[in-house]
């Protein structure tokens, strides 16, 4: 975890749950029932305004799969999709992000695989399961900004906007599909969390929650979500039968 989410929060939604945002009306942040490694994905975080000094909470497309400021080339984002709590602040990929680049990703729920065996007339497969808590997910993040030396300063492809999202233990139901889950913010938390100056890490560790307290509900949806080639779209959602017996 986590290797693919649903994102259908809209940016309307998001300045209800959160408060004033500001976003790129050119910017499209389109539904997706399959997000996965290396898609453009919604992000809030808060960052300088260059011209007023002004700290500003934005929305921004991010390509999910961390890239850090010293690497060669982008090739390793997405091996970097997740950042292990435990070693988020010491961890040398993830230790500056976490002191002053974090951020929240929307999420619906995300989802999580589990291998069926053979039996004597079928192959085994990979049943996936869609884990949420009902409503808006806020997954704890980070982001950074990789330049690309090869590009002149005004190219606008000059710098990639990266991201990962925070995993930990999994615990109740969703230790049940996965040995790993998400971890979120609670609005309440996501001013101190988004502000650059807070960099105490045990703080911001004590910002980390499990979603539900671990209690996600679990569903197990159709095989068709295991291709990201698969039509995108709520059906993805559909409720499948669960031949393992792990949904609620």
């Amino acid at each position: 975890m986590c290797g693919r989410f649903v994102s259908t929060t809209t940016p309307q939604d998001l300045v209800s749950l959160l408060g004033e945002l500001r976003w790129d009306p050119a910017e499209t942040f389109a539904p997706s029932w399959n997000v996965a490694p290396t898609d453009p994905i919604p992000a809030v975080l808060e960052r300088l305004d260059r011209d007023t000094g002004e700290l500003l909470r934005q929305l921004r497309p991010l390509r999910w799969g961390l890239v850090p400021s010293w690497s060669k080339d982008p090739s390793g984002g997405a091996r970097m999709i997740n950042a292990r709590s435990e070693t988020v602040d010491t961890k040398p990929a993830f230790r500056k992000a976490f002191a002053s680049r974090r951020c929240v990703i929307p999420a619906d729920g995300y989802f999580e695989w589990r291998e069926v065996p053979a039996t004597a007339d079928r192959k085994k497969y990979k049943q996936p399961y869609f884990l949420s808590t009902g409503g808006v997910m806020l997954m704890a993040g980070l982001y950074e900004f990789w330049r690309d030396r090869t590009r002149a300063d005004d190219d606008p492809l000059a710098w990639l906007a990266t991201a990962t999202i925070i995993t930990t233990d999994a615990t109740d139901s969703a230790g049940r599909v996965h040995d790993r889950m998400p971890l979120t913010i609670a609005p309440d938390d996501v001013p101190v969390w988004l502000s650059p100056t807070h960099t105490d890490p045990a703080e911001l560790h004590h910002l980390l929650r499990r979603p539900a307290d671990g209690a996600l509900r679990v569903r197990a949806v159709p095989p068709t979500v295991n291709s990201v080639r698969a039509p995108n779209g709520p059906q993805l959602l559909d409720t499948a039968p669960d031949p393992l017996g792990l949904a609620d």
